[in-house]
């Protein structure tokens, strides 16, 4: 009798298990107005299963959503799919140097799991012109896909973290004024418009020693708000082996010739390792370029596939 009344509540414990872990028939619906199963987006991600090796989809209906929110490590494959990146906005105004606020945690969205993906959403930090550091969107999970979103901002706008990890941006629109794609990540961004709202740099990487890949631009078109933005670097490298590549990029006029600078540190120059390959536009300069810069050749060019930049340990490339 003990070992049947033993397998029954081990029956019924597998079968709570597997209930928790089961996705929800339909999407958590997210509606600021009310109409939804949520008003907020935090609440719909605490809702969410944790653990799931399946996608779990979040559906942002139009709004302005004004919190700041994480997604925290255990609540994997989250799928938060919004209506329109235009009017689907997610927004904080925290800035580094208020209230105990640094630069790490003045994010509108922190994204801690892996395999989380964005679609059709903005991520805005509305700290102002001025603020100073005022993080967007910071990332520390592996394998996360962006997709027709919007990150908007000024100073260091979106901080992609932790080396070793992956995020992959297609066809996503991103602007700022001062080092405004930051951090230790590989990053590919695949057919995205990145805006420079001022006379500054574009990115400021921080990638590992041995790392292959850092920050790489494929197919881009950089822009500018032209009354502010006349001189901007491509780049400069926040550690000293940063790693950037700018693949059949459209460069804008605001681009300088030099197109990199060193941090104010020449030793940089001996390690960080920035690259360009068929740049078009006004912004291009082959000889202009800093000496301690490359320009790819095709067969170097050839090795930037999302197989080997998301390759590694366990390999992963993102579905088109």
């Amino acid at each position: 009798m003990k070992a049947l009344l033993l397998g029954a509540t081990l029956g019924l414990i597998a079968l709570a298990a597997r209930a928790q872990a089961a996705p929800p028939a339909s999407p958590l619906v997210v509606a600021a107005d009310g109409s939804g199963q949520f008003r907020t987006v935090q609440a719909a991600i605490d809702a969410a299963p944790t653990q799931s090796a399946v996608p779990i989809i979040i559906q942002l209906k139009k709004g302005i959503y004004h919190e700041k929110v994480v997604v925290p490590t255990l609540k994997t494959h989250l799928v938060l799919h919004g209506d329109e990146a235009a009017s689907t906005i997610i927004t904080y105004s925290d800035h580094a140097g208020t209230n105990g606020i640094t630069t790490p945690t003045s994010y509108s969205v922190l994204v801690q799991a892996n395999d989380f993906t964005a679609e059709n959403v903005t991520f805005e930090n509305a700290a102002g012109y001025t603020a100073g550091q005022a993080v967007a969107l910071h990332v520390e999970g592996d394998r996360a896909i962006f997709r027709h979103c919007r990150l908007v901002g000024n100073q260091d706008v979106l901080f992609l973290a932790v080396g070793g990890s992956r995020q992959y941006f297609q066809d996503c629109y991103i602007e700022g004024t001062t080092d405004f794609i930051f951090g230790a990540s590989t990053g590919v961004f695949d057919h995205c418009v990145i805006k420079s709202k001022k006379n500054s740099f574009v990115t400021a990487a921080s990638t590992p020693e041995g790392q292959p890949y850092g920050f790489v631009f494929l197919d881009c078109q950089l822009t500018a708000d032209t009354t502010l933005a006349k001189k901007v670097y491509l780049g400069r490298p926040w550690r000293p082996y940063a790693r950037v590549a700018y693949l059949r990029c459209t460069l804008g006029p605001h681009i300088v010739p030099a197109g990199w600078e060193n941090w104010r540190n020449p030793e940089n120059e001996k390690t960080a390792n920035y690259a360009e390959y068929r740049s078009t536009g006004l912004g291009t300069n082959p000889a202009g370029r800093v000496p301690w810069s490359r320009q790819l050749s095709a067969k170097e060019a050839k090795q930037y596939t999302l197989e080997r930049l998301f390759g590694g340990k366990q390999a992963w490339e993102p579905g088109r």
